[in-house]
């Protein structure tokens, strides 16, 4: 146990939404967690599979990523949940909007 640098240990009231949608013949659930860590990228879990990743709206144009992330099938899909986070995600950090 010596080898072990904490890196951070912290604890906060973060604000979680559950989503569940349908689009095409595919169906959605995802849990976002909002942060003030992690630079306020939010945590996007998809409670389907347990795959997460931290997002913002500049990731959403990478479809790529999004297909590889929560593994889906197709581009299609990746693009169909892209513009779900688009219209779902902050702008802005959630400490950018506090700091105002």
């Amino acid at each position: 146990m010596s080898n072990i640098e904490r890196l951070y240990d912290e604890a906060e009231n973060a604000q979680v939404r559950f989503v569940g949608f349908v689009s095409g013949n595919q169906r959605y659930d995802y849990g976002i967690v909002y942060t003030n860590l992690f630079f306020g990228k939010p945590l996007v879990v998809c409670m389907q599979t347990g795959r997460s990743s931290l997002f913002s709206l500049e990731d959403v144009d990478n479809l790529e990523y999004i297909q590889q992330v929560f593994n889906l099938r197709s581009l299609e899909e990746a693009q169909q949940l892209a513009l779900f986070f688009r219209h779902n995600l902050p702008a802005q950090s959630i400490e950018s909007e506090t700091e105002m």
